[in-house]
């Protein structure tokens, strides 16, 4: 089990670094475009660029929240129940997650399938939509992958991202000293 952690987290980690490098574009793009919107000569193609890029800042960071346990949860009732109730509500809830990412999935290889027939493109640059589609589905593939691994590890008890700080350590063990 932790050598199938170390290299989802390995590949979270690149999905993640996709991601940045998404967000690098993005404002590189819209510093360029909004300096020369002032100027009189706007970036030709910024939006078709910005729309793609935040396909890959959004969904590239996906599978990160998860593993940090970044996503939103609402815990007004959690302190009424029994930590083994907790667990079994976030297995369920990491499961429920996984399942739609999958169905997400699942509906953009189906809709590159039909850009591909088609050809379709982006509006200015003619950048193939098939190609963010594709980088879509896999962002989602993988993010469904890293819920069902932390599934399986709140499950068996291995590990709760929840209870842990930023640098590995244990909350619960922190409480106790």
């Amino acid at each position: 089990m932790l050598r199938l952690r170390q290299i989802a987290d390995r590949l979270i980690g690149l999905s993640a670094t996709l991601g940045a490098l998404g967000l690098l574009v993005e404002v590189c793009v819209i510093l360029t475009d909004v300096i020369g919107r002032a100027l009189g000569r706007p970036l030709y193609g910024s939006l078709d660029i910005i729309t793609m890029a935040m396909i890959i800042l959004v969904f590239g960071a996906m599978a990160l929240c998860d593993r940090k346990g970044g996503h939103i949860a609402v815990d007004v009732f959690e302190r009424y129940f029994p930590p083994a109730f907790n667990r079994a509500i976030d297995v369920v809830s990491a499961l429920i997650g996984a399942a739609i990412f999958l169905a997400l999935a699942w509906a953009i290889l189906d809709s590159a399938k039909i850009s591909v027939m088609l050809n379709l493109n982006t509006n200015l640059l003619n950048l193939p939509k098939a190609w963010f589609q594709y980088a879509l589905a896999a962002f989602s593939v993988l993010t469904a992958l890293g819920m069902i691994l932390r599934a399986t590890e709140l499950a068996l008890g291995i590990r709760d991202v929840r209870l842990e700080t930023g640098d590995g350590r244990d909350i619960k063990k922190d409480i106790a000293i």
